[in-house]
């Protein structure tokens, strides 16, 4: 059983600062330091219309589609996710790559497998996230826990690269 717990939400203030650290890096040319199990996700404002940046933990990356899987922590409440619906077409940087990719925000049942499976491989990380955002399961080796946190709390989306972005 999925059950709610106080959330660690987001720091404020001088701590988000650090909050954002990693995309200091990437604009210091540091990218490949981030390897290759996060990326600079440029995406636009659904009301300002400016292009915003977030740094996110690649769940997983499928070689066949070129595409790779990523959760929104905190939610479709989070901004990028909500700038996501509004405007697909996205830019993301991998290491020092960059890309041109196009969003698609997957469904319940989708983010529900994609959570499972992110928990099957990454136990420890699955837990930790699961902490930040409120939330525990009962039985951690019970997949319908893992699949109600992706169907409910934690959305999925699959950023398709569409090619090299231009400099």
């Amino acid at each position: 059983m999925v059950k709610k717990v106080d959330p660690k939400l987001p720091p404020t203030g001088w701590r988000k600062h650090l909050w954002r650290a990693p995309i200091y890096l990437y604009h210091l040319g540091l990218g490949p330091v981030m390897g290759k199990k996060f990326l600079l996700l440029n995406h636009i404002g659904r009301k300002s219309g400016k292009v915003r940046q977030a740094v996110l933990e690649i769940d997983r990356y499928d070689p066949d589609t070129d595409t790779y899987i990523v959760a929104s922590g905190f939610g479709k409440k989070s901004d990028w996710y909500r700038n996501l619906k509004k405007t697909p077409e996205v830019t993301i940087q991998v290491g020092n790559k960059k890309l041109r990719a196009r969003a698609n925000l997957l469904s319940p049942e989708q983010s529900g497998e994609e959570m499972l499976r992110y928990a099957q491989h990454h136990r420890k990380a699955a837990l930790n996230l699961i902490s930040l955002i409120g939330l525990e399961v009962e039985t951690p080796d019970d997949p319908e826990e893992w699949r109600t946190i992706g169907r409910e709390h934690i959305p999925f989306v699959a950023l398709h690269v569409r090619g090299p972005a231009a400099e």
